[in-house]
């Protein structure tokens, strides 16, 4: 019995020993090819210089010679630039104050709807899921050409309040190319990715705990931040990482509804590349733009692992 054990390829899970081995090495070939390897391009150009040429730069350690000489290639003079400039510093800072306002927004608006969602009878959930999911199946770009039809000054918000007699035949509502409409665009087309993550913590929740909860008097406020809200941080965290990440590199809905005050560093990030044509300043500011974010996310990674 011990030879036979010695030499079957099943593990103690259950399961041939290749297998365990495939699904740990996948994830990392999928993160080098699609996240480590983009980054090393993007960093490299960082380094280089602008020039007249396809593509615009010049290209930097075409070689793999003595260290002195690698490091002696590198330009450091994109990222200098990038902390002697306000332009970009207030473009950072203004997309994280915007991220920010945006995914609190997100989570109070979605965890109301996501709460209902969870204690709908279990007959209407799939529904009610995909009314939440309805929106993608429109092009995301249309949907945020749709709200300049709404928000401009004679679109139809307009129309409407002045229908209903909330306001004057003359007057118009100035929210269009202000940061209201980005806001208004990041909460409508962002707001499925916080419903779904709180939607999956909150239905996984036992119930029974609030029944324990209402029969030893605690009032229904106070059983919600004690139970329903600890129960379901781990949906909070997610849908707010999931929203929060992608606002900040936003460049449509500010392109498209934000107005020329509207500072954002997907917007700064495009008119360098695009405008200017520097492509090494621009890769400077997507390196840095990815380790604002990275970093933080690794961080908590780190201390919920020393939790757990």
């Amino acid at each position: 019995m011990a030879n036979v054990a010695e030499t079957n390829p099943v593990t103690s899970t259950g399961g041939p020993s290749w297998t365990r081995w495939l699904v740990v090495v996948v994830p990392y070939v999928w993160l080098i090819l699609f996240f480590v390897a983009p980054f090393l391009i993007i960093l490299k150009i960082s380094f280089s210089d602008t020039a007249i040429s396809i593509p615009p730069y010049t290209p930097v350690f075409e070689g793999f010679g003595a260290i002195g000489d690698f490091f002696s290639q590198l330009d450091f003079e994109n990222y200098i630039f990038l902390t002697e400039d306000p332009l970009y510093i207030w473009s950072y800072l203004s997309s994280l104050r915007i991220a920010a306002i945006s995914t609190l927004l997100l989570l109070l608006i979605g965890y109301p709807m996501a709460l209902a969602m969870a204690r709908a009878p279990s007959s209407i959930r799939p529904t009610l899921v995909m009314l939440v999911i309805l929106p993608f199946w429109t092009s995301f770009l249309i949907r945020v050409y749709a709200w300049i039809g709404i928000l401009k000054p004679d679109g139809l918000l307009t129309l409407l309040l002045q229908t209903i007699g909330l306001m004057g035949p003359d007057q118009q509502v100035q929210i269009f190319r202000t940061d209201y409409a980005v806001f208004i665009g990041i909460v409508y087309s962002y707001l499925p990715f916080m419903v779904l993550p709180l939607y999956s913590a909150l239905e996984k929740m036992d119930n029974s705990l609030l029944e324990a909860a209402s029969d030893l008097g605690c009032p229904p406020w106070k059983a919600f931040w004690k139970i329903t809200f600890p129960l379901s941080m781990p949906g909070v965290i997610a849908g707010a990482m999931i929203c929060f990440i992608p606002i900040t590199g936003e460049f449509v809905i500010p392109d498209l509804l934000g107005g020329a005050d509207t500072l954002m560093i997907g917007k700064t990030l495009w008119t360098e590349f695009f405008g200017n044509r520097d492509w090494p300043l621009a890769s400077a500011v997507a390196v840095i733009l990815l380790i604002m974010l990275v970093v933080p996310i690794m961080i908590f990674q780190n201390q919920q692992k020393k939790v757990v």
